[in-house]
């Protein structure tokens, strides 16, 4: 496929669709052929959510797929290995988290990592069922019956073993479980971090993806949680980096309160998810909102400070039906200013592009993702910041128009970085282009 992608939407479309259709394995879709070849948590969410405009049978296949890897304990794990691929084919593999394998807690069945990352499967589901023809309505209520039990038991983990301040917000406790692997807002914990004198990473391909020193602080903190078999009493009291971020609680959030309405679909209490979506909605305004700056940031739990980079993650309570008006003005003001949008030709950077830490090409440091373009676009949208979502929208297909389906993209000329043909990005243009022509037939 070019790299150019021109023609109407309809072309635009059919190109994506492509994408989706060599990514998928038969019963999931890796998010980039060759560079990564197993099942992530949060990409297969994505992929659903365009699959769902695409192919609802894949997208139900993809769900159902991802949560064969949950723990008994409800953990749903960051990644589930592909036991047909070679054993190095990816690191880090399965002999990094001793085959993610917690006695009574981990599946038998396939091998995962210890990980979680934000939960957006319950957003993800709730819009393939909203998505159903009138002759599907039925059918797609039968599946989501039968993935209630296991998005209620994920969230039930979340509340229980993720709340370590019992604070009302899960805390993540590695890099890893944010979605914003290398995002500067994590340089701080990891600084503090003491190493071992042996370095754990193996040599690797410099491909602007944290490397070195960074990557050993990675993978010392995975050592340290497979040594205490990811207990989450351990999390709670020790171990050394544990955060509150606005992204990852946004969606748990947002997820929350498509998992009350799919209890109502399904016959079950919508009561518990309000509760716990009211709790985080409470805590994220008390904890991470910082009124000096105008957004939400990141809590260290090991200082209890806020953690000082704003980034993209900033701008992912939007996605809270219930944030207040004045919270959503400052958030949009942030967002249209010289430090993100208004100096970028393809916004949104994922770094304050004021900040020391931006970098336009390394990463989570800087350049432009669909994925969190969608989760701003979506959150814009919910507030009727029709103005936002329009700019996010035309922004993100001019990025893929002139560069394709690409892992991220320059934030100020557009160019593609990172994988070719990723997955996320084909399946998110997908629902930008399904969200708008439903608008224009409405």
């Amino acid at each position: 496929m070019s790299s150019r992608l021109t023609g109407d939407e309809t072309a635009l479309w059919q190109a994506a669709a492509r994408v989706l259709d060599a990514n998928w394995t038969g019963t999931a879709t890796v998010p980039s052929p060759g560079l990564y070849p197993h099942q992530w948590s949060l990409d297969s969410a994505f992929a659903a959510i365009g699959l769902a405009r695409h192919r609802r049978d894949r997208a139900e296949r993809e769900l159902l797929s991802l949560f064969r890897g949950q723990w008994t304990d409800g953990m749903l794990p960051h990644l589930v290995f592909d036991d047909r691929l070679p054993r190095h084919a990816y690191f880090p593999g399965p002999e990094l988290w001793h085959g993610g394998r917690r006695p009574g807690r981990s599946p038998r069945l396939v091998q995962t990592s210890g990980l979680t990352q934000p939960p957006l499967q319950a957003l993800a589901a709730l819009r393939l069922h909203e998505s159903a023809p009138p002759p599907e309505a039925e059918r797609s209520r039968d599946f989501l019956r039968v993935l209630y039990p296991c998005l209620a038991a994920q969230h039930h983990y979340l509340a229980e073993s993720r709340d370590l301040a019992g604070s009302g917000l899960a805390a993540i406790c590695h890099p890893w479980e944010s979605g914003l692997d290398n995002s500067p807002a994590w340089d701080r914990p990891l600084a503090a971090l003491r190493l071992p004198p042996a370095a754990y990473a193996p040599d690797r391909t410099p491909r602007d993806l944290p490397t070195g020193e960074d990557y050993d602080r990675y993978v010392h903190l995975v050592a340290l949680l497979r040594a205490r078999e990811y207990d989450p009493a351990y999390l709670r009291s020790d171990h050394p980096f544990a955060v509150e971020d606005p992204l990852f609680n946004a969606v748990y959030l947002a997820s929350e309160h498509a998992l009350a309405e799919i209890a109502e679909l399904t016959g079950h209490d919508p009561a518990p998810h309000r509760e716990r979506a009211a709790r985080t909605h409470t805590a994220l305004l008390d904890r991470l909102w910082d009124a000096d700056e105008g957004c939400f940031r990141a809590r260290d739990l090991r200082e209890d400070r806020l953690l000082p980079v704003v980034t993209v993650a900033s701008f992912a309570p939007l996605l809270d039906p219930e944030l207040p008006g004045a919270a959503v003005r400052r958030l949009v003001d942030l967002l249209l200013s010289a430090r993100f949008a208004g100096a970028a030709g393809y916004p949104v950077p994922t770094c304050d592009i004021q900040a020391a830490a931006f970098d336009r090409a390394a990463y989570w440091r800087g350049p432009t993702w669909i994925n969190t373009n969608w989760l701003v676009w979506h959150g814009a949208l919910a507030h009727g910041h029709t103005v936002v979502a329009d700019l996010l929208y035309g922004s993100t297909l001019r990025l893929v128009r002139q560069s394709g389906f690409r892992e991220f993209f320059d934030p100020f000329d557009g160019t593609g970085r990172g994988g070719h043909e990723h997955s996320w990005s084909a399946a998110l243009v997908l629902d930008l282009l399904g969200a708008r022509h439903a608008s224009r037939a409405a």
